[in-house]
């Protein structure tokens, strides 16, 4: 039997789909709808202030120090996975790493510009709209391979990632 070890602790998994519900719901409001648009905006500012704040004191896989690598390592990481011989992480591997940091930048970006263009000085401000929309146009496109990866990294290391993220469960390391 496979021994499964938890590893994103409950808070982590909240954060993950409730941010993906709501930044789906962000997206079908942003025509139509601009109260619920902006709470679910508001709720995105809530949620990445909490992560941040966990980032720092949540337990050891939740921990940005656990899964937050400088570029040579995230660069290492990437040419040992094109040679086929990357390691496998309990945590995030580096790759992950980056993307969630990338993730929460812009998503904090898409949440600033969406908020300005309540204020004074950017109401009605096109550019400001403009850049939020470059935002919300980046998150979609790094979901896009933060998705791919998941499903690469899932088939590569034999491990149902999207159940991980739902249970908080993975193979133990010593499991091959």
């Amino acid at each position: 039997m496979t021994r499964q070890v938890l590893v994103w602790d409950r808070f982590v998994r909240l954060f993950h789909w409730s941010l993906l519900l709501l930044i789906a719901g962000c997206w079908v409001t942003s025509d139509s709808g601009k109260a619920l648009h902006e709470a679910m905006g508001y709720a995105i500012g809530a949620l990445i202030a909490m992560r941040l704040v966990w980032g720092l004191i949540g337990p050891r896989h939740a921990r940005f120090a656990d899964f937050v690598r400088g570029p040579r390592a995230v660069l290492s990481y990437l040419r040992d996975l094109m040679a086929g011989r990357e390691r496998r992480y309990l945590g995030h591997n580096p790759a992950g790493g980056a993307m969630i940091v990338a993730l929460l930048v812009m998503v904090a970006g898409a949440v600033v510009t969406g908020w300005l263009q309540t204020t004074d000085a950017f109401w009605g401000s096109s550019l400001m709209e403009e850049i939020h929309e470059a935002f919300a146009i980046a998150i979609l496109v790094l979901a896009a391979f933060h998705v791919g990866g998941v499903i690469f990294e899932s088939l590569r290391h034999h491990e149902n990632l999207v159940r991980a993220m739902l249970t908080g469960r993975k193979r133990d390391l010593t499991d091959p």
